[in-house]
Protein backbone atom coordinates (compact mmCIF):
# COMPACT_ATOMS: atom_id res chain seq x y z
CA UNK A 1 0.00 0.00 0.00
CA UNK A 2 1.34 3.58 -0.71
CA UNK A 3 1.39 6.51 1.16
CA UNK A 4 -1.76 7.64 -0.56
CA UNK A 5 -3.60 4.70 -0.61
CA UNK A 6 -2.96 4.92 3.29
CA UNK A 7 -3.52 8.11 3.46
CA UNK A 8 -7.31 7.44 1.88
CA UNK A 9 -8.02 4.15 3.22
CA UNK A 10 -7.94 2.60 0.29
CA UNK A 11 -7.71 -0.91 1.88
CA UNK A 12 -11.22 -1.61 1.27
CA UNK A 13 -13.06 0.96 -1.52
CA UNK A 14 -16.48 1.64 -2.89
CA UNK A 15 -17.22 2.90 -6.54
CA UNK A 16 -19.98 4.40 -7.09
CA UNK A 17 -21.06 3.37 -10.02
CA UNK A 18 -23.36 6.01 -12.47
CA UNK A 19 -23.41 3.23 -15.24
CA UNK A 20 -21.13 0.13 -16.71
CA UNK A 21 -19.35 2.27 -19.72
CA UNK A 22 -17.97 5.16 -17.21
CA UNK A 23 -17.03 2.47 -14.91
CA UNK A 24 -14.83 0.43 -16.78
CA UNK A 25 -11.65 2.75 -17.42
CA UNK A 26 -11.88 3.97 -13.00
CA UNK A 27 -11.98 0.16 -12.50
CA UNK A 28 -9.16 -0.58 -14.51
CA UNK A 29 -7.14 2.92 -13.15
CA UNK A 30 -7.37 1.68 -9.36
CA UNK A 31 -6.50 -1.65 -10.15
CA UNK A 32 -3.12 -0.74 -11.84
CA UNK A 33 -2.66 0.91 -8.32
CA UNK A 34 -3.59 -2.64 -6.72
CA UNK A 35 -7.00 -1.54 -5.43
CA UNK A 36 -9.58 -3.52 -6.06
CA UNK A 37 -13.12 -1.69 -5.38
CA UNK A 38 -16.38 -2.85 -4.38
CA UNK A 39 -18.84 -1.48 -6.98
CA UNK A 40 -22.46 0.06 -5.93
CA UNK A 41 -25.50 1.04 -7.74
CA UNK A 42 -27.85 4.16 -6.47
CA UNK A 43 -29.01 6.38 -9.17
CA UNK A 44 -32.52 7.58 -8.45
CA UNK A 45 -32.14 9.89 -10.80
CA UNK A 46 -32.13 7.25 -14.04
CA UNK A 47 -35.24 7.21 -16.18
CA UNK A 48 -37.36 6.25 -17.76
CA UNK A 49 -38.02 2.42 -16.29
CA UNK A 50 -36.40 1.05 -19.36
CA UNK A 51 -33.50 3.41 -19.27
CA UNK A 52 -33.08 2.20 -15.51
CA UNK A 53 -33.10 -1.49 -16.08
CA UNK A 54 -31.07 -1.22 -19.24
CA UNK A 55 -27.84 0.02 -17.40
CA UNK A 56 -28.45 -1.68 -14.32
CA UNK A 57 -28.55 -4.96 -16.43
CA UNK A 58 -25.28 -3.74 -17.94
CA UNK A 59 -23.40 -3.38 -14.47
CA UNK A 60 -24.15 -6.48 -13.58
CA UNK A 61 -23.21 -8.26 -16.01
CA UNK A 62 -19.52 -5.89 -16.36
CA UNK A 63 -19.37 -6.88 -11.91
CA UNK A 64 -19.70 -10.75 -12.94
CA UNK A 65 -16.81 -10.47 -16.08
CA UNK A 66 -14.96 -8.37 -14.03
CA UNK A 67 -15.59 -10.89 -10.44
CA UNK A 68 -16.32 -7.46 -8.83
CA UNK A 69 -18.28 -7.33 -5.69
CA UNK A 70 -21.28 -5.31 -6.36
CA UNK A 71 -24.20 -3.91 -4.21
CA UNK A 72 -27.23 -2.81 -6.29
CA UNK A 73 -29.97 -0.28 -4.84
CA UNK A 74 -32.70 -1.88 -7.75
CA UNK A 75 -35.73 0.72 -6.26
CA UNK A 76 -36.64 2.79 -9.12
CA UNK A 77 -37.02 5.98 -7.54
CA UNK A 78 -38.73 8.42 -9.82
CA UNK A 79 -40.68 10.09 -7.19
CA UNK A 80 -37.85 10.09 -4.88
CA UNK A 81 -35.84 12.24 -7.33
CA UNK A 82 -38.47 14.49 -8.57
CA UNK A 83 -39.62 15.29 -4.72
CA UNK A 84 -35.99 15.98 -4.15
CA UNK A 85 -35.24 18.08 -7.17
CA UNK A 86 -38.16 19.57 -8.51
CA UNK A 87 -37.57 22.88 -6.62
CA UNK A 88 -34.42 22.98 -7.48
CA UNK A 89 -34.35 22.42 -11.24
CA UNK A 90 -31.38 25.38 -11.86
CA UNK A 91 -29.11 23.18 -9.33
CA UNK A 92 -30.59 20.03 -9.88
CA UNK A 93 -27.75 18.62 -10.55
CA UNK A 94 -25.34 19.38 -8.08
CA UNK A 95 -28.37 18.18 -5.64
CA UNK A 96 -28.51 14.67 -7.75
CA UNK A 97 -24.85 14.51 -6.80
CA UNK A 98 -24.81 15.13 -3.02
CA UNK A 99 -27.91 12.60 -3.14
CA UNK A 100 -26.06 9.74 -4.56
CA UNK A 101 -22.82 10.50 -2.94
CA UNK A 102 -24.14 10.89 1.15
CA UNK A 103 -26.17 7.19 -0.08
CA UNK A 104 -23.34 6.24 -0.88
CA UNK A 105 -21.37 7.54 1.94
CA UNK A 106 -23.76 5.76 4.12
CA UNK A 107 -23.38 2.50 2.40
CA UNK A 108 -19.42 2.73 2.73
CA UNK A 109 -19.57 3.59 6.40
CA UNK A 110 -22.16 1.25 7.21
CA UNK A 111 -20.66 -1.45 5.55
CA UNK A 112 -16.78 -1.81 6.72
CA UNK A 113 -15.32 0.81 3.70
CA UNK A 114 -12.57 2.56 4.84
CA UNK A 115 -13.36 4.79 1.29
CA UNK A 116 -15.58 5.89 -1.29
CA UNK A 117 -15.24 7.45 -4.60
CA UNK A 118 -17.40 7.57 -7.91
CA UNK A 119 -17.32 6.92 -11.83
CA UNK A 120 -18.95 10.23 -12.25
CA UNK A 121 -15.30 11.75 -11.88
CA UNK A 122 -14.56 10.41 -15.51
CA UNK A 123 -16.92 12.76 -17.03
CA UNK A 124 -16.32 15.17 -19.43
CA UNK A 125 -19.87 16.63 -19.17
CA UNK A 126 -20.67 16.97 -15.69
CA UNK A 127 -19.61 19.50 -13.05
CA UNK A 128 -16.62 17.84 -12.09
CA UNK A 129 -15.77 20.46 -9.13
CA UNK A 130 -19.53 19.94 -7.73
CA UNK A 131 -19.23 16.20 -8.18
CA UNK A 132 -15.63 16.41 -5.97
CA UNK A 133 -17.61 19.27 -3.14
CA UNK A 134 -20.20 16.69 -3.03
CA UNK A 135 -17.93 13.84 -2.47
CA UNK A 136 -16.05 15.54 0.46
CA UNK A 137 -18.79 16.52 2.68
CA UNK A 138 -20.91 12.98 2.19
CA UNK A 139 -17.21 11.68 3.25
CA UNK A 140 -17.30 14.18 6.43
CA UNK A 141 -21.10 13.77 7.21
CA UNK A 142 -20.47 9.98 7.75
CA UNK A 143 -16.97 10.25 8.88
CA UNK A 144 -15.55 8.02 5.82
CA UNK A 145 -13.00 9.03 3.01
CA UNK A 146 -13.83 10.45 0.00
CA UNK A 147 -10.80 9.32 -2.38
CA UNK A 148 -10.63 12.15 -5.20
CA UNK A 149 -8.85 11.10 -8.60
CA UNK A 150 -9.41 13.07 -12.08
CA UNK A 151 -10.44 10.15 -14.58
CA UNK A 152 -11.50 12.33 -17.04
CA UNK A 153 -8.41 11.82 -19.08
CA UNK A 154 -9.24 7.90 -19.18
CA UNK A 155 -13.03 8.82 -20.47
CA UNK A 156 -12.43 8.27 -24.69
CA UNK A 157 -10.58 4.51 -23.82
CA UNK A 158 -13.28 3.97 -20.71
CA UNK A 159 -15.94 4.74 -24.07
CA UNK A 160 -14.24 2.19 -26.12
CA UNK A 161 -13.35 -0.01 -24.27
CA UNK A 162 -17.04 -0.37 -23.39
CA UNK A 163 -18.26 0.08 -27.29
CA UNK A 164 -15.54 -3.22 -27.95
CA UNK A 165 -17.12 -5.13 -25.12
CA UNK A 166 -21.08 -4.62 -26.54
CA UNK A 167 -21.92 -2.33 -23.40
CA UNK A 168 -25.26 -0.56 -23.61
CA UNK A 169 -24.20 2.93 -23.86
CA UNK A 170 -26.45 5.95 -22.88
CA UNK A 171 -27.11 8.60 -24.44
CA UNK A 172 -27.81 11.04 -21.42
CA UNK A 173 -26.66 11.17 -18.30
CA UNK A 174 -29.86 9.62 -16.75
CA UNK A 175 -32.76 12.01 -15.42
CA UNK A 176 -35.75 12.88 -17.24
CA UNK A 177 -34.43 16.79 -17.78
CA UNK A 178 -30.87 15.68 -19.36
CA UNK A 179 -33.33 13.62 -21.59
CA UNK A 180 -35.18 16.23 -22.42
CA UNK A 181 -32.29 18.27 -23.50
CA UNK A 182 -30.57 15.76 -25.49
CA UNK A 183 -33.39 15.10 -27.91
CA UNK A 184 -34.85 18.67 -28.23
CA UNK A 185 -31.45 19.84 -29.39
CA UNK A 186 -31.00 22.28 -26.79
CA UNK A 187 -34.43 24.25 -27.75
CA UNK A 188 -35.79 23.59 -23.85
CA UNK A 189 -37.01 27.18 -22.03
Amino acid sequence: MNNEQYEYGLSKLLLHCCCAPCSVACVKSLRAQNISPSLYWYNPNIHPYTEFKSRTDCLKKFAGDEKLELHLTEEYALRLFLKETFSELETRCKKCYTIRLEKTASFAASNGYSAFTTSLLISPYQDHNAIKQAGESAAAKYNVNFYYEDFRPLFREGQAKARSKGMYMQKYCGCVFSEEERYSKGSVS
